[in-house]
């Protein structure tokens, strides 16, 4: 990969090169970041503050009541965290009964929230600065106010039409009785006593003390599942990674739950083709990446979910050379197929990135699953409520089933690459089902095509939906339009201010000897500050 001030595609942004890098979705949020390595804190604490400050700079995409993942490289290994909440103890099958899928909406789409469990479990092993440290510039942007961007204003507003009868929603996120428009100052007072609660307790406040007792029973109040008992039970896991080689790197993503598998899958299937002799905007070589997608993609639906309960098909079993083997050889080379699910056993959201100098880099994703999540917002808290529990499923025979105390498949990932052993790259892709896809086009434009972060993130980026359905943005070339419709693939053209469909991008690569690069995405807020 070679710096260049040769943009091929609509951009005006350059890669941002330094010692110690953050780069999010939302300034202010990068700017909390940046200003904790000022003040001596490393890697960890600049993501931390980061996220922190997300929730209220960027609430259309998470919040205190989000779940959350992370990579980090420590300076020696690789850690992998799963913050994401687990089913409540009513959430079972019966609770459902009659209804073709969870609701999308409303406490009963509710699992345990997750993100203040892994501020605590990040801080406590690898943090440097004291833990209320990291929340001080979101205290300031919720208690003095911040300017809403055009980008948040938009999705706010899209927001306010579905959720504004949500319980709690309209007091705390319409002031005025309407959503804040571009250049608004939005203030939250209950967001930002939730926070110092949450700060000065260390998370007990949200999972044992007064928040979780207001959570609780606002849950009561509107026939919610979610109770005191389960935010007590909840827990952070240490969980490693899983892990494909592609040629010289190695990507890491987070063990099921999450659908980060289907990237490696995505890869594995693609190292069986001729991707390496396409040039990176060519339409074979976006035909072989969707091909290659949605076999992994349809896997991921049919079969991945909590791993204590992936027993007939595990998450080996759909990384099995052998078997992704026989997912490639169904790949036409000329032609579109609508694949189902496979047999491997015979018989939006925001992500932000961190580096130091020292070496650390982190990973971390948090989100509210879909915009503001469920709706519901506990009240005088500014505690949006995520709604993860929309990723079960109700069919009895799907490993994903609902049932209590298990987590949901999930859609949101971080990403890492390794190389001989050695940190490469901390990189994510928002929205939705886009994040696995995303990850594979981050993967092979930087690795394989060599473009740098900034280039990877501006260039044309395409997505699967149903069927022969794919989604591309409209900076995509005619001429690569046009054959890949020849080829039977049903393309949707999309602008690239579709933030949730298309995701934000956020990459940090590590620079041979010294110091990193980091691009971010115009498609959102995107900022990437060094120093």
């Amino acid at each position: 990969m070679e710096l260049s001030a040769h943009h091929p595609y609509p951009s005006r942004r350059s890669a941002v090169a330094a010692d110690n890098i953050v780069s999010s979705s939302h300034p202010l949020a990068t700017q909390a970041g940046v200003s904790m390595m000022a003040q001596g804190g490393n890697a960890v604490d600049a993501a931390l503050a980061t996220a922190i400050a997300l929730t209220v700079v960027e609430p259309t995409g998470n919040g205190i009541g989000s779940d959350a993942f992370a990579i980090l490289w420590d300076g020696q290994d690789l850690h992998g965290l799963n913050a994401s909440g687990r089913a409540p103890a009513d959430y079972t099958p019966e609770r459902f009964a009659g209804l073709d899928q969870i609701p999308m909406h409303g406490w009963g789409s509710v699992t345990v929230p997750g993100a203040v469990s892994a501020w605590v479990a990040l801080s406590d092993r690898f943090g440097k600065l004291p833990f209320p440290a990291l929340f001080e510039p979101a205290i300031r942007y919720a208690e003095h106010g911040f300017p809403v961007s055009p980008v948040i204003a938009k999705l706010w507003q899209r927001a306010a039409e579905q959720l504004a009868a949500q319980p709690g929603f309209a007091d705390t996120f319409l002031p005025g009785g309407r959503a804040p428009r571009a250049g608004d100052y939005f203030q939250s007072a209950g967001h930002a006593r939730s926070l110092r609660l949450i700060a000065e307790t260390k998370g007990k406040a949200f999972y044992e003390g007064v928040l979780a007792e207001e959570i609780a029973a606002h849950a009561q109040a509107h026939g919610g599942a979610l109770t005191a008992a389960d935010l007590a039970a909840h827990k952070a896991d240490w969980c490693g990674t899983i892990a494909r080689d592609f040629d010289a790197v190695t990507l890491h993503e987070i063990p099921p739950n999450g659908q980060g598998i289907a990237a490696l899958m995505g890869l594995g299937i693609l190292s069986q083709t001729n991707i390496r002799d396409l040039d990176p905007d060519s339409a074979q070589a976006f035909h072989l990446q969707v091909e290659a997608m949605k076999l992994a993609l349809r896997d991921a639906e049919g079969f991945v979910a909590d791993a204590d309960h992936m027993t007939s098909v595990t998450a080996q079993d759909l990384l099995d050379d052998a078997y992704l083997a026989t997912r490639a050889a169904e790949i036409n080379v000329n032609t579109a197929s609508d694949f189902k699910s496979g047999a491997p056993k015979r018989g939006g959201t925001v992500y932000l990135s961190a580096a130091d100098a020292s070496g650390m880099m982190v990973s971390f994703i948090q989100s509210n699953y879909m915009g503001f999540g469920s709706g519901v917002v506990v009240p005088n808290t500014g505690i949006s409520m995520q709604n993860r529990g929309f990723g079960f499923s109700l069919d009895p025979s799907h490993q994903n089933h609902i049932a209590p105390g298990k987590r949901p498949f999930h859609t949101i990932i971080p990403g890492f690459l390794m190389r001989d052993g050695a940190p490469l790259m901390s990189f994510g892709v928002m929205g939705g089902p886009m994040q696995a896809q995303g990850h594979v086009q981050m993967v092979l434009r930087t690795q394989l095509w060599g473009q740098d972060p900034q280039m990877a993130v501006d260039a044309p980026r395409w997505r699967v939906t149903q069927g022969l359905g794919v989604a591309c943005e409209t900076t995509m070339a005619p001429d690569t339009i046009s054959t890949l419709r020849a080829m039977g693939h049903d393309i949707t053209l999309e602008t690239p201010d579709n933030a949730f469909g298309f995701g934000g991008a956020q990459l940090i690569h590590r620079l041979p000897g010294r110091g990193y690069v980091a691009g971010s995405d115009p498609r959102k807020d995107g900022c990437a500050i060094g120093f």
